[in-house]
């Protein structure tokens, strides 16, 4: 597929995949989720690729929806638009591989919410990071109302949303929001780096903590998740790959 709205890239084992409308600072429109979503299908695919970075072209990350788009659009149209966001935010949160987002610059809306999807962010200290719904009388997308209080709790979360106010990477980072916060033009090594230690382990291990992960995040009981805890941790032993990576282990320590 011809990408009009992104850039798809390969660097070994990790994928990288680039919001490309530099122009209107990555603002999303239906045709980028598209897109999106067939990237994720290719990385997803590709057995040779165990992590992804999502980032951005430009002075953004993304500053959420294309508000051209929105006008005039009947409610049958904007349901569809919808649909293909969370569409995608489903992908990337249930992704099995493991996700970073990059966040190189205004991280807005829905633009934010994608970075919400991902497992990592890492920050540019100066990057300004928020939800305007409420100010542009919207409602957040792509999980937010779970994924904010996952990471700040509720009453940061009401905050952030109710305030509709925009905070830089460092804030971001001091609440938990983000992972890291960096200067920007260490971003994306801080990135690739934090991809490259995440590729050195076990695919398979990576799946399954992940699926634990969500798990954990309410989609089960406490007593399912620990009797998955059992399973998973069995799945990975009972493998040809246990034993090569315990010899490995082993060479590491001496």
């Amino acid at each position: 597929m011809n990408y009009e709205s992104i850039i798809y890239e390969k660097t070994g084992k990790i994928g990288l995949i680039k919001l490309n409308r530099p122009k209107v600072l990555n603002a999303m429109n239906q045709q980028l989720w598209i897109e999106i979503q067939d990237a994720l299908d290719i990385v997803r695919q590709d057995n040779s690729i165990k992590a992804l970075i999502i980032t951005g072209v430009g002075r953004a990350f993304s500053t959420g929806a294309d508000l051209k788009d929105s006008k005039g659009r009947s409610i049958e149209d904007y349901r569809s638009y919808l649909e293909s966001l969370q569409e995608a935010s489903r992908k990337i949160i249930r992704f099995e591989k493991p996700t970073i987002a990059a966040i190189n610059g205004y991280a807005l809306g829905s633009g934010y919410e994608l970075a919400l999807a991902c497992d990592i962010r890492i920050a540019a200290k100066e990057a300004l990071i928020g939800s305007p719904e409420a100010r542009v009388t919207s409602s957040v997308t792509g999980g937010a109302f779970r994924l904010v209080q996952d990471l700040v709790g509720p009453g940061k979360a009401r905050e952030l949303l109710f305030t509709a106010e925009n905070i830089t990477g460092e804030e971001a980072e001091r609440i938990g929001l983000v992972n890291r916060a960096v200067p920007l033009d260490k971003l994306m090594d801080e990135a690739m780096d934090m991809a490259k230690k995440i590729v050195e382990n076990s695919s398979f291990s990576l799946k399954l903590i992940k699926k634990g992960f969500l798990m954990a995040q309410g989609e089960c009981s406490l007593e399912a998740l620990m009797d998955y805890e059992i399973e998973a941790c069995l799945a990975c032993v009972s493998t040809k790959e246990r034993e090569l990576s315990l010899d490995d282990f082993e060479q590491r320590k001496k």
